[in-house]
């Protein structure tokens, strides 16, 4: 008899005892781990955070149009009726932080007494691979037109490397050489002075420079191109000095100078020009 009523508390234990053993696992540990995960997913964006703050700040987009529009211009009548009127711009392109095209074209028309003077146009096109680091490469190419120096057409095209000096928020130089070349188209030949087909070596010193938050600039390029397989030499250069009054209008005076050693008939090697007036701006 009793082991019969033992068999039979047994009997009823057994089944108690493997619901026990069913039981879904502990809820507590599922809180502790999803605990830990979102404590060490913190953890790691703090992280991110932190080190993102640390790290210089980059553009999150390096790619990226920029241009800039100059006009500037003299008027004078009376005894000499005098016209000098001046366009330029700059236009940069970042296509990523490998390619960067840019151009600078400029316009200079003049008349005097009623006679053309003055007809320039420059227009360059330039591209740089490794743009953003001090030491990089580039590809040349410009096309240019001069009534004053009887240039019907002249083409340069060339490659080379560049250095950045200096590459600062307010103050920038940089210093090319490219192998480029050269053929000029004169308005008048002569058996003396036939249109130029030349190699040179184009060297190129180019500074920005600004304070006051921009309000006062100072701008030079200086170019040095000897010819490589026969004497023909040319240098060019400015400086200008620029105060801005508004956002959008600012004083500027510009100091050029252009020597050639070989010209059309009846020109001079030389040409200087001084300007001073009003900018008009456009950013």
């Amino acid at each position: 008899m009793l082991n019969a009523k033992i068999y039979l508390i047994f009997c009823l234990l057994v089944p108690f005892y493997s619901l026990a053993q069913t039981v879904p696992p502990d809820t507590a540990k599922i809180v502790v781990t999803a605990d830990s995960s979102a404590k060490t997913d913190s953890i790691a964006r703090l992280k991110k955070e932190e080190a993102a703050k640390a790290a210089p700040v980059a553009s999150s987009d390096p790619s990226g149009f920029h241009y800039k529009i100059t006009a500037d211009g003299t008027v004078t009548a009376g005894n000499v009726n005098r016209a000098l009127i001046q366009v330029g711009g700059s236009f940069d392109w970042a296509v990523s932080r490998l390619f960067r095209f840019a151009s600078s074209p400029t316009f200079a028309y003049g008349q005097q007494n009623g006679q053309l003077n003055e007809r320039e146009f420059l227009a360059d096109f330039r591209a740089t691979l490794f743009h953003e680091r001090r030491f990089y490469y580039l590809g040349f190419g410009a096309t240019e037109v001069s009534n004053l120096r009887k240039i019907r057409n002249r083409l340069t095209g060339g490659a080379g490397v560049g250095y950045k000096l200096v590459s600062r928020k307010n103050a920038y130089l940089s210093v090319t050489n490219v192998l480029l070349y050269e053929y000029t188209d004169f308005i008048t030949n002569t058996a003396e002075v036939p249109d130029v087909n030349v190699l040179r070596n184009s060297t190129r010193l180019l500074g920005e420079f600004q304070w006051d938050d921009g309000r006062y600039s100072i701008n030079q390029t200086v170019f040095l191109q000897p010819a490589l397989n026969q004497p023909n030499f040319r240098w060019n250069g400015s400086l200008s000095f620029q105060m801005r009054l508004t956002a959008l209008v600012s004083i500027r005076t510009m100091v050029q100078n252009s020597y050639e050693s070989v010209v059309a008939v009846g020109r001079k090697n030389n040409d200087f020009r001084w300007t001073t007036g009003l900018v008009l701006e456009v950013k």
